[in-house]
């Protein structure tokens, strides 16, 4: 090699690199000079005195970096083929490079400095300590040169834990060997940074101030701030004496740095880093030391002066991180605190909780929720909470929150100091208006924890600021509302305070009648702001539903004084009929919708009704009559009340009725109640309308077309008689009950006697009323489900063509789209007819289902006995499935065969659920593996933009919808079938759950997850027990890892289990098999998946394998399968007689036999491969197994030194 070629080739380099990089360059010529570039690193027998050539510090910055790639190239994928003396010649150039070879410290741009401190930790990788056994002696040596050379050589350890320790991007055995040497050196390193750090900080002292002596000062500030980012990478794992060793030195300096405006940010993260260390108390005693007088002096005047300087992003983000400084500490101190450590509560700790409140009363609506979670840990904490100076700040921590839930700091708007600093840490309103209501559904939390330490100081603020409320003039603010002049919207200042003080006083009070005795609790203060509550009036719907807030937390008073009941009623009945305009309560025809806001409010009242019937039954039967006729006046007003009113109402007074505990008594009352329902319900024309689409659709109006579809609605009366019925019956079902005492029960007439299974049987007073409207309703939930015909669909008028299809709330909810902020309350609830249709079908919907999930637990054997009811719910609920789009099977499964199935008796396992889940999970299989089918042909053809009539946002709805689908199936089958034992149940919000489900890296099933009776029953019948193994087995590679872990780990193993003593044919253990590795090509890349599917795939093989050869046959087509390695592992497995490998060794083993069909990320997929290889041991010998590579050294055994000092 002849340096001529090196120069030619390296003149040609730079042409390529320099075409590379030029803005103006076409994208051929861009193309062709990369593709030279790559083909030279690959191929070149040149590349290191080429690279070295470029490297140099005559070339520009581009080539250079370009010439340090090549040889970091050389060391990731050539090193193991070099010969020694071209490694030799290699490191010792590079180390040249850092001595000599660099611009100054201020000069020389990041970009080489970290791909020179890359290459260096590349052969560490690969060579120490074994073979370059004088590596940190010869950082030393460089150190020593300058801040230039000091600065690279803190890149190079920083970057090297971060490889070693954080990403951990090598062997297990290198890792081990580096880390543990890093261990054993780890008092020098510190030393070495500590040393670099204070001599720095020193020099730059001094030296800043003289402008003669800028640039050095500037090198040796440079040098500081690589000290402290190159400690943060240290501090997160080393032995915590380091931290703390000479009198906590290092926490000292990190003190006293925090007033030094260029390192202040490096030194609180350090800081921050120490004290969140976890690890043994003993260890993290010396950590109190930060509440010392010095230390607590630098925080605090770093944080004045920082905050003092008015938002600067530089000074914001250094305070963000004291802030976090001060929780750690608070939590550290709860940990140690009241432990065995001989922890006394700190001397500064009153200093500590002023500062801390600082930061609680800060402008920043974030740093303000910072500390939310610590200050709930201090409030529960045993000794903390007794600490007087703690007790002392109470009050000053409930005053802080009664400006905190005030909602202000919008990013866009500028009506409060947060706004400024909304706009760093938000991106939009509907950002910041999310992050505002888990802040202030966090705050409630501490503040009832407050509270408990202080009851009624919280309940006297929530009295003085109701008061003031009441009294206050209302300010509408800039922003007028639509539902009338002079009305708040949610902006209104008026209705932002009135919002808050709710809040405030509903958490206060109901934490005060938890915490107090009876005895203790203020009631005449409190019947005082009864009173006054109940004497405000306001025509301004935000503020009202507010005042009826405050009427239900200051209900609990009147247990006390009955006598007030009359009064709470009369105000919520008035705010049952709440408009904004008056004239509308009579005029009959078509008014201006109403909007959410006013909606809110009628539906605030009728649910505060509702509580205050289902929490306080005995207080409120005394007055049952007068409720009922209050109830019955409003009823007689067909247009008074919405159907959904209506029916709140009478839930309302069913709840009382069930206080009657007489079964005859509530059973006339019932009827009486239902009467004018069974009247419309069971009319021939109604029985007609019910049972035959075509008469349904043209009853409800939908097959018209409507000229005006804002105000013309001539078939509006229709539907609310259809909704009202159905509300009702749902309402009867779900409320009417027995008394919960079995005496009362026996006293009273409900109690029937026991099953044979010894559980009690009670008839619920509601049964007969319900049983006859049962087929009238089963018809109408068959001829629901007709409607999706297509030739029904066909008949829709054109105004309602699309009246069956998702609400614009339900799609936003699915895609997980926030709802534009003022639109929400402004805007009518329904704006135009096809609206109020498709709420109608919607709702409709919906609550036949819950009917049907409701008779189980209702009526019990009353219902299930029903004569054939498997047939007809068979031939009404599942009725045209196949027409069913996905957002409509979804509620049915969910409210309806779910809470039917768990509510079941076992005695009616065979009767009932079987015959009704074996053709629905045989359905359900079918039609959700089309829907995977179309959705991974769909991602494989993505490439044609054929799809124009089906855009993006459609695609993406459809393909959530058949994940959230797919979930609920999930669910479903795992509800039946595995006992909930160890076994974390889903409840049903959680089947929405985010994709992003933080996952479990280790899974391991719980190993007691057995099958329900139900399962077994399920289980027993060939068709239900096919397709419901089928589903989960298949379900593993369907592109939804949520629904992937949750089968993995909850159904898929005690399914199996339950088919293995059978005689289960080869074919189908291997299809078994198979789907699970298919799952981990899917889902290999999710860790949580990925453990699942391991663990799973290898308890199959462990099971099964002995009586199926055929497994092996599975294993041998993995990709890049050890076969020799597969061998060795089927013989330990086949050998009965060979001692068992602990399970993780085999499990280990079996996950490295399996690797190749473990799907990676797209990121990792065309990565090229790096290969580290394993030195000889330096701690015990390993004894050569199959499946490790043996261990190479290619000068021969022992400990060759392969760079020499």
């Amino acid at each position: 090699m002849s340096a001529e070629q090196v120069s030619g080739l390296c003149e040609q380099l730079v042409k390529a690199v320099t075409v590379i990089m030029d803005p103006a360059s076409t994208q051929r010529y861009r193309l062709e000079a990369l593709k030279f570039c790559e083909e030279f690193k690959e191929k070149c027998p040149i590349c290191v005195p080429c690279g070295l050539k470029l490297a140099e510090k005559t070339q520009t910055a581009i080539v250079r970096h370009f010439g340090l790639q090549i040889l970091e190239h050389v060391v990731k994928y050539r090193w193991n083929n070099m010969p020694r003396l071209e490694k030799v010649y290699l490191k010792n150039n590079v180390m040249g490079l850092i001595s000599s070879g660099t611009q100054s410290i201020l000069e020389e741009e990041s970009h080489i400095k970290d791909v020179l401190s890359r290459i260096v930790v590349e052969m560490i990788k690969r060579e120490w300590p074994q073979h370059w056994p004088d590596m940190l002696k010869e950082l030393d040596t460089l150190s020593k040169q300058g801040e230039t050379q000091t600065e690279l050589v803190m890149f190079i350890l920083l970057r090297l834990a971060e490889d070693v320790v954080t990403f951990q991007t090598l062997p297990t055995q290198r890792r081990r060997d580096i880390q543990q040497t890093l261990t054993q050196n780890m008092e020098k390193i510190f030393s070495f940074l500590l040393t670099a750090l204070q001599q720095n900080v020193n020099k730059y002292r001094l030296m800043k101030t003289d402008l003669a002596q800028e640039p050095k000062a500037q090198a040796n500030c440079r040098v500081g701030i690589a000290a402290l980012n190159t400690l943060a990478g240290y501090i997160d794992w080393v032995a915590l004496s380091h931290i703390t060793a000479d009198n906590c030195k290092l926490l000292e300096m990190l003190c006293l740095l925090l007033n030094e405006p260029e390192l202040q940010v490096g030194a609180a993260e350090c800081l921050l880093i120490a004290v969140s260390r976890k690890g043994k108390l003993e260890d993290r005693k010396p950590l109190m030391v930060l509440f010392g007088d010095v230390a607590m002096h630098c925080i605090l005047s770093a944080a004045q002066t920082a905050d003092g300087e008015g938002l600067v992003e530089k000074h914001y983000v250094f305070l963000k991180r004291l802030c976090q400084v001060l929780c750690a500490l608070g939590s550290q101190l709860c940990a140690l605190l009241g432990s065995d450590c001989n922890v006394e509560t700190p001397a500064n700790f009153g200093k500590y909780l002023e500062s801390f409140l600082a930061f609680t009363t800060h402008p920043s609506q974030f740093l303000r929720s910072s500390t939310q979670i610590t200050w709930g840990a201090l409030f529960r904490h045993e000794v903390l909470s007794r600490d007087p100076l703690l007790l002392a700040v109470v009050p000053k921590y409930l005053r802080a929150s009664m400006t905190n839930l005030v909602k202000v700091g919008f990013p866009s708007k500028a009506d409060s100091p947060s706004c400024e600093y909304s706009r760093f840490d938000f991106d939009s309103d509907e950002d910041f208006n999310a992050f505002f209501n888990s802040f202030r559904a966090q705050q409630g939390e501490v503040m009832r924890m407050a509270c408990r330490l202080d009851p009624l100081t919280g309940f006297q603020m929530a009295g003085e600021w109701l008061k003031y409320q009441l009294t206050a003039p209302v300010d509408t603010g800039p922003t007028n509302s639509k539902t009338g002049e002079g009305l708040c919207s949610i902006f209104s200042p008026s209705f932002v305070q009135w919002d808050a003080m709710t809040f405030f006083s509903e958490s206060v009070i109901s934490q005060m009648f938890r915490t107090m005795d009876k005895d203790e609790i203020p009631v005449n203060d409190g019947i005082d702001l009864l009173q006054l509550v109940l004497n405000f009036e306001t025509k301004d719907p935000l503020i009202l539903s507010c005042v009826l807030t405050n009427v239900s937390a200051l209900f609990p008073f009147v247990t006390y004084r009955p006598e007030y009941l009359p009064q709470v009623l009369s105000k919520l009945f008035a705010s049952v009929t709440f408009e904004v305009v008056e004239e509308s309560k009579f005029v009959v025809s078509v008014q201006a919708p109403r909007t959410r806001a006013v909606k809110n409010v009628r539906r605030h009242a009728c649910s505060s009704i509702i509580k205050m019937c289902r929490d306080y039954p005995q207080l409120v039967l005394p007055n049952f009559e007068m409720l009922y006729n209050h109830v019955k006046q409003l009823l007689s007003n067909e247009l008074l009340l919405t159907q959904m009113e209506k029916c709140a109402l009478m839930e309302a007074l069913v709840l009382i009725s069930n206080q009657f505990k007489d079964y005859e008594r509530q059973k006339a009352f019932l009827e009486e109640l239902m009467a004018p329902v069974a009247g419309l319900w069971l009319s021939p024309e109604m029985q007609r309308v019910l049972s035959d689409p075509e008469a349904f659709i043209s009853y409800v109006g939908a097959d018209n077309k409507i000229a005006d579809p804002v105000l013309e609605d001539p078939s509006g009366l229709n539907r609310s008689r259809i909704s009202f019925c159905v509300y009702t019956i749902l309402g009867v079902v779900k409320r009417a009950r027995w008394p919960a005492a079995t005496e009362e029960a026996k006293a009273g007439g409900f109690f029937l006697g026991y099953l044979p299974s010894g559980t009690p049987m009670y008839r619920n007073p509601c049964t007969e009323q319900v049983l006859k409207l049962f087929d009238n309703l089963l018809a109408l939930i068959r001829t629901h489900n007709s409607l999706y015909t297509p030739e029904m669909v066909a008949r829709l008028g054109d105004t309602f063509a699309k009246a069956l299809d998702m609400l614009e709330v339900e799609k936003n909810a699915i895609l997980g789209l926030p709802q534009p902020l003022l639109e929400l309350y402004d805007s009518p609830v329904y704006k135009t007819v096809l609206e109020r249709m498709q709420g109608f079908f919607c709702t409709l919907y919906d609550n036949c289902f819950h009917i049907l999930g409701n008779a189980g637990p209702s009526m019990q054997q009353d219902f299930y006995t029903v004569e054939g009811l498997a047939t007809q719910l068979l031939s009404s609920a599942f009725n045209n499935l196949n027409n069913i789009p996905d957002y409509r099977l979804r509620p049915m499964l969910r409210v309806f065969v779910k809470p039917l199935v768990l509510s079941c008796p076992a005695e009616y396992y065979e009767t009932l659920v079987c015959p009704m889940l074996g053709p629905l999970f045989t359905y359900l299989h079918m039609r959700l593996s089309q829907k995977w089918q179309v959705i991974n042909q769909r991602s494989m053809l993505c490439e044609d933009d054929a799809a124009d009539d089906n855009p993006e946002s459609q695609e993406m709805l459809e393909e959530q919808l058949v994940r959230l689908l797919t979930r609920e199936v999930m669910d479903l089958a795992t509800v039946c079938c595995v006992s909930k034992k160890g076994v974390e149940q889903n409840t049903t919000a959680a089947v929405d759950g985010d994709d992003d489900e933080a996952m479990a890296t280790e899974v391991t099933p719980p190993a007691n997850a057995e099958l329900t009776e139900l399962g077994k029953c399920l289980m027993k019948q060939e068709d239900v027990c096919t397709a419901v193994l089928i589903t989960a087995y298949t379900s593993l590679s369907w592109k939804d890892t949520l629904s992937c872990q949750r089968t993995t780990t909850q159904l898929c193993w005690p399914l199996l289990k339950q088919v293995l003593p059978g005689n289960l044919l080869p074919d189908a253990v291997s299809w078994f098999f198979t789907s699970v590795l298919k799952g981990l090509q899917v889902h290999g890349q999710h860790d949580g998946c990925m453990a699942a599917l391991v663990h799973l795939a290898f308890q199959i093989y462990e099971a099964l394998r002995p009586r199926y050869g055929e497994l092996k046959a599975v294993m041998e087509q993995v990709p890049d399968i050890q076969l020799d390695s597969l061998e060795q592992f089927d013989s330990k497995l086949l050998n009965p007689t060979l001692q068992k490998v602990a399970d993780k060794r085999r499990k280990d083993h079996f996950k490295r036999l399996i690797s190749g069909c473990i799907g990676k990320p797209i990121g990792e997929q065309f990565r090229k491969e790096v290969h580290i290889r394993n030195l000889p041991s330096l701690f015990k010998k390993v004894k050569p197994s199959l499946e490790t590579d043996v261990l190479e050294n290619e000068d021969g055994g022992g400990f060759n030194v392969l760079f020499e000092p």
